[in-house]
């Protein structure tokens, strides 16, 4: 290795124009480096509009496996020229610059390497698929990135046979643009000196796969029983129902007849497709949704429904910026406040909070077990970070054990009750109701769903002690539930006074902040809060620290709102928080920084 040299540790950005197709070079390079046994985490910012804006892939290298984003780049290529100059400004020193040599560099760093690459010429005189030119213009810069890095070209060839593995014509067009910036990486720049270097690893990727949260969510969601769904587009929670749909058409397929065996609804609106599912659900089929905030919004009343009437239903929300339509392309964690207690008057939610996309796919299961088990609507709250980029994980495991439905009754049930059954009545204590499905062949079985006023045999009712009754069974039913759901993964004992509290896909950005922070001589406890309401254990980690800080990706601290009003008065001051809420996902500084700070420690 070269004196000075980085090896496999590096952050790399294309910043290119969206539209351009250069999303399918970006996956060939990650891909590439991925088959080389070395660590990657993609980072995707892209624009809200479908061609022309800015778009940035950031694609994190790390041999100790990092998943969270890093920050500015160490290597960049730049080929849009409306962010040119600010670009050039965000590569951190002694990086390297690729980029079209027709761009000025009037603003020139001296701390940075130059590769200026003729793009736009080498297109036009090598590429001869004029209608593919722009897009295998990317293409050339990836050729170029495989000699800067040193990666085997064969490696390139791996990628983009994975990226365009159903479009095998693809293959050598692709091939054939790649290696047109290969070949001009070694004739004019194979003598340089290289700061960032890539060399294969042993063992780091091996049994993982590159899988993105709404993919796992949906194959999750086969898994877990799920026979409609219904939906509307929406960024960024449409592509977990378009694998949905794929994933039905490869596993829910009838034998005798070909047809598929799950019936997937493209709604009118948001507020159309929660009827959809509801309604299924109703009737017994495991049913879902998906979407994101402003979705949440028009469901907001059929979630009152389905609460007040019991109704099983699962519900992704695949979290954005708002308020509002917000920056729909941009990340965030700003639903939880809003959605755990969803519609209006007294509701509470059971809400699961995956941290990585083998949670995505463990929790959709999970999720329509509990939604049938406590007869009611169950959030599972992903954002854009952990829904639309890949993510490192070990291959999912087979569910081996049986759906739980909950409390159904069949027909000998209600002949066993001889007509004391009743469908809101509490038999067993646990605040849940014994239900029936439509169809069940019993003169007993049939009742009317209600969302008004209702009593213990679903009879209509404005009668004041009634409504206070079932209100409080509900409440009963929901703290009972507390147990069930994912608890905590806690990971204390260092004996240090302070504790972090994170949910979701800022987990990542905790492993390495933690790592930061004892390379300073600071330890500290960590708690991942996996769903809410929140688990009892919550009050024993803050009652064993003296400061505990809560960290989430919205600007007022929703969940360090949320677990303050369910602690113990004399456990409220202990509790701070850190909140990170620019659109990009969190990265490990946005910790260590203001927790430096805040504990006073010089920052280094």
């Amino acid at each position: 290795m070269t004196p000075g040299q980085i090896v496999n540790d590096l952050t790399f950005q294309a910043a290119t124009v969206n539209g351009s197709g250069s999303q399918s070079a970006n996956l060939v390079l990650t891909r590439a480096i991925f088959s080389m046994g070395i660590p990657v985490a993609p980072k995707n910012v892209f624009p809200s509009n479908i061609e022309g804006l800015p778009t940035w892939y950031q694609l994190r290298i790390s041999a100790r496996g990092y998943q969270s984003r890093k920050g500015d780049p160490d290597v960049l290529v730049a080929l849009n020229p409306v962010t040119w100059t600010s670009d050039l400004r965000s590569v951190r020193p002694g990086g390297a610059v690729v980029y079209e040599e027709s761009y000025s560099t009037a603003d020139a760093r001296d701390d940075v390497d130059y590769f200026p690459v003729p793009f736009a010429k080498l297109a036009r005189s090598e590429i001869h698929h004029e209608t593919l030119r722009k897009q295998l213009t990317n293409m050339i810069y990836v050729g170029v990135v495989a000699g800067l890095l040193q990666i085997p070209f064969d490696r390139i060839e791996h990628g983009i046979q994975r990226v365009f593995q159903t479009k095998p014509r693809a293959w050598q067009p692709n091939v054939d643009a790649a290696r047109v910036g290969y070949e001009y990486w070694r004739t004019h720049f194979a003598d340089r000196r290289i700061r960032y270097v890539l060399r294969p690893m042993q063992g780091a990727t091996e049994g993982l796969v590159l899988i993105e949260g709404n993919q796992a969510a949906a194959l999750g969601s086969i898994m877990g029983g799920c026979t409609v769904a219904a939906w509307y587009p929406i960024t960024p929670s449409s592509s977990l129902c378009e694998s949905l749909s794929t994933y039905a058409d490869r596993f829910r397929i009838d034998p005798a007849t070909g047809e598929r065996k799950m019936a997937i609804v493209q709604a009118e609106d948001e507020l159309a497709a929660a009827g959809i599912a509801i309604g299924a659900g109703w009737a017994g089929a495991r049913a879902m949704t998906s979407t994101s905030g402003p979705g949440i919004s028009l469901m907001a009343e059929f979630a009152g429904l389905a609460y007040y009437a019991e109704i099983p239903v699962v519900i992704f929300d695949i979290q954005r910026v708002g308020p509002s339509t917000g920056l729909p392309t941009r990340t965030s964690q700003g639903d939880v406040g809003f959605v755990s207690t969803l519609s209006h008057g007294d509701t509470r939610h059971l809400v699961l909070l995956p941290g990585t996309v083998e949670e995505c796919y463990e929790f959709a299961q999970a999720a329509f077990d509990l939604a049938d088990r406590f007869q009611t609507p169950v959030f599972v709250l992903s954002d854009l970070d952990l829904g639309m980029n890949l993510w490192m994980s070990r291959p999912f495991r087979y569910p081996e054990r049986p759906f739980d439905r909950g409390k159904v009754l069949s027909a000998a049930d209600l002949a066993r009750l001889e007509g004391q059954w009743g469908r809101y009545r509490d038999v067993d204590g646990d605040g849940i109701p014994y239900r029936t499905l439509p169809g069940t062949d019993h003169p007993a079985a049939g009742y009317f769903t209600r969302g008004s006023g209702h009593d213990e045999n679903a009879r209509y009712t404005e009668d004041a002690e009634a409504y206070a009754r079932n209100m409080d069974r509900l409440a009963r039913k929901l703290e009972g539930a507390r147990d069930a759901l994912p608890q905590p993964l806690v990971d204390s004992g260092s004996g240090s006074p302070i504790g972090l509290v994170a949910y979701g896909s800022t987990h990542h950005a905790v492993v390495e902040a933690r790592d930061l922070l004892a390379e300073q001589g600071m330890k500290v406890d960590y708690l991942r809060l996996r769903a809410l309401p929140a688990a009892p254990s919550i009050a024993d980690f803050v009652a064993a620290h003296e400061r505990v800080y809560v960290v989430e990706q919205n600007r007022d601290g929703q969940v360090y709102d949320i677990l303050r009003l369910g602690l113990p008065a004399e456990l409220t001051g202990r509790m701070r928080s850190i909140r990170h809420y620019d659109g990009r996902p969190i990265p490990a500084e946005a910790i260590t920084r203001p927790l430096l700070e805040l504990e006073a420690v010089p920052v280094s």
